[in-house]
Formats: structure tokens, sequence, C-alpha cells
């Protein structure tokens, strides 16, 4: 079950393509993206899947880390691009 919903996809909107659950469960690294619960609680329990899914001390820093507003965002990635290059 966990897989089927893992392979799940959606228009991500902070990258503008189809992206799967299990991207968004990683984006942060070992956290999930900051904005996984507004873009997928339309189509299942979300919190209640984190819930289950992370450690109680990612789903601690999880809750409580806020998203970067959209200009830190882009600049974040920007400098992650670059260091790729």
């Amino acid at each position: 079950m966990e897989k089927e919903i893992t392979s799940k996809q959606i228009r991500c909107p902070r990258l503008g393509d189809e992206i799967a659950l299990s991207y968004c469960l990683k984006e942060s690294g070992d956290l999930p993206c900051s904005l996984v619960v507004r873009c997928w609680s339309p189509y299942f329990d979300i919190n209640a899947f984190l819930k289950e899914n992370l450690t109680p001390e990612q789903w601690n820093k999880f809750t409580s880390c806020r998203p970067n507003d959209k200009i830190t965002s882009l600049i974040e990635l920007i400098e992650a691009a670059k260091a790729k290059i």
C-alpha cells in the first residue's frame, strides 16, 4: 500500500511538473517538502501518513519549521544549481 501511495503523482507548484509523493517526502533531505501537506491533503490524509512514516524527531522538526518565502527559496535553488556545476 505504501509503495502505491508514494508513486502517485501530482503537479508540483514549486517545480512546475508532475512529481511523485516519494520525491516530496525526501525533498528537504531527511524531511518532506514544506508544502507537502498543502499539496497532498486534497488526495488523502497526508498528516496521518507522515505521522506513521516519520520518526517522532522528524515529525517535530517538520512541524516546527516554517517554509521560506519565494525569494529565499529561489535563491537557495539557484545556489544549489551553481554548486552542482
